[in-house]
């Protein structure tokens, strides 16, 4: 492949029926609400491995060569494929941009050359950088993690990292910075010390956040939730374990959370629920919008392709204010028998599609207010006066029972409704 070739010369032109960059949704411009993002990682990192095969892509820039001539060649296809899909945003770790070197300071040097690259690229077009963020999980070093390895330098290590991912986001003018603690956590507890891990993974993300501000970063830090997998156990396993250990260590003002449609299955939870409580309490940054299979139990990040999941999640994002500074991120990957370039194409362009669709039967949703009708009416006695004396704090357990006692009556359950509201929801897509 010459530079004036391109890896998707067989890929057909994109064209969306849903999505529309400017059409308006709840008085926005479509583009403007997803904030749709590619990930480097997935799309052009990724060679096809499983655990029980090798390689199938095949891809020109994972063959033997200069490694930052491969990397150059990958930053011309990345840029390439977000043109095609008119994408507004990317994302990355610092090592899908440039190889990793033989010391810290040849990596570094490595991931500040490419970004020169890509500030450049970024400079002749419209695409923006979501956020960026280090790799903290591929190398051995980390097998143990990164901020909560038994060993103080591997923390040094992955603290110095970082720095050189932030300041380069910074520099991108990235408006998010992302954390991914994808190997914090313990496979055995026979030589894990819980209270120790816990203490050295909230300094890591103080280090962050202090450097943030050191270096003038306005953009959220956000923490990406992840349950047990790779390892048994993972302390940001879920939104609420993450509220809970921010707020222990005074960080709820600082990080938001990054939620996952795959990591919500995996911890329990449905996308919509992680969704709801990251809102509620005040953390909710922004989204991986990707699908897992439901009969497997590990991260398969596929793309999205379910069109009531991803109107229901679009719901709640967009009724509770909306994406902010976060996005879309299409945190998914082609199956490892899609080897052909188009099939890169063609996945983003569906999945994007799919948003714009789901965006739209949000809006619906939103404006017919049927749902919002009915939770309102369910808990409408919390609006009363008993309601208002119970949450304020101006009933005891002694006030309560004298209104019991006097009333003398027992209270009368009423129905859920969940399939009038199954159907209901259903009607919209």
């Amino acid at each position: 492949m010459t530079k004036r070739e391109s890896f998707f010369d067989g890929a057909k032109p994109v064209t969306y029926r849903w999505y529309d960059p400017d059409r308006k949704v709840l008085g926005r411009r479509m583009e403007d609400q997803l904030r749709i993002a590619v990930c480097y990682w997935h799309s052009f990192v990724w060679t096809g491995t499983d655990p029980f095969g090798g390689e199938t892509f095949m891809r020109p820039w994972h063959r033997p060569g200069d490694p930052m001539k491969q990397a150059e060649l990958k930053a011309d296809v990345a840029f390439d494929l977000f043109e095609r899909l008119d994408a507004r945003y990317f994302t990355f770790h610092d090592l899908d941009l440039a190889p990793e070197g033989a010391t810290l300071r040849e990596s570094n040097r490595n991931v500040r050359r490419m970004g020169d690259v890509i500030a450049k690229k970024m400079s002749k077009g419209r695409v923006k950088l979501l956020w960026g963020m280090a790799n903290l999980t591929a190398n051995r070093r980390y097998m143990s993690g990164a901020a909560t390895n038994p060993d103080p330098e591997v923390f040094a290590y992955a603290a110095a990292q970082s720095k050189n991912a932030l300041e380069l986001t910074h520099d991108l003018a990235g408006e998010n910075y992302a954390l991914w603690g994808g190997r914090e956590g313990y496979e055995t507890i026979l030589n894990t010390d819980l209270a120790r891990e816990m203490q050295q993974l909230a300094r890591f993300l103080s280090l962050v956040v202090e450097h943030k501000h050191r270096i003038g970063f306005k953009g959220p830090i956000l923490v990406e939730t992840k349950p047990a997998e790779p390892t048994k156990h993972q302390y940001d396993a879920d939104v609420a374990a993450v509220y809970g250990f921010l707020v222990r260590h005074g960080l709820e003002k600082e990080i938001r959370i990054n939620i996952e449609q795959n990591h919500a299955l995996h911890a329990g939870h449905t996308f919509e629920h992680e969704i709801l409580m990251a809102q509620a309490l005040g953390v909710f940054g922004s989204l991986d919008m990707n699908r897992g299979d439901e009969l497997l139990g590990w991260d398969t990040a596929q793309f999205a392709n379910n069109l009531p999941q991803m109107a229901l999640a679009l719901y709640h994002v967009l009724r509770g204010g909306g994406l902010g500074t976060g996005g879309l991120n299409l945190d998914a990957k082609v199956r490892r028998q899609s080897i052909d370039p188009e099939d890169l194409v063609t996945a983003h362009a569906a999945a994007i599609d799919l948003c714009g669709r789901a965006a739209l039967v949000a809006e619906k949703m939103i404006a017919s207010g049927e749902l919002a009708t009915h939770v309102d009416a369910r808990y409408s006695g919390w609006n009363a006066r008993l309601g208002r004396e119970i949450l304020s704090g101006n009933a005891s357990l002694s006030k309560l029972a004298r209104h019991v006692d006097k009333r003398d009556l027992e209270p009368q359950p009423r129905s859920g409704q969940q399939e009038l509201l199954e159907s209901i929801v259903n009607r919209y897509i």
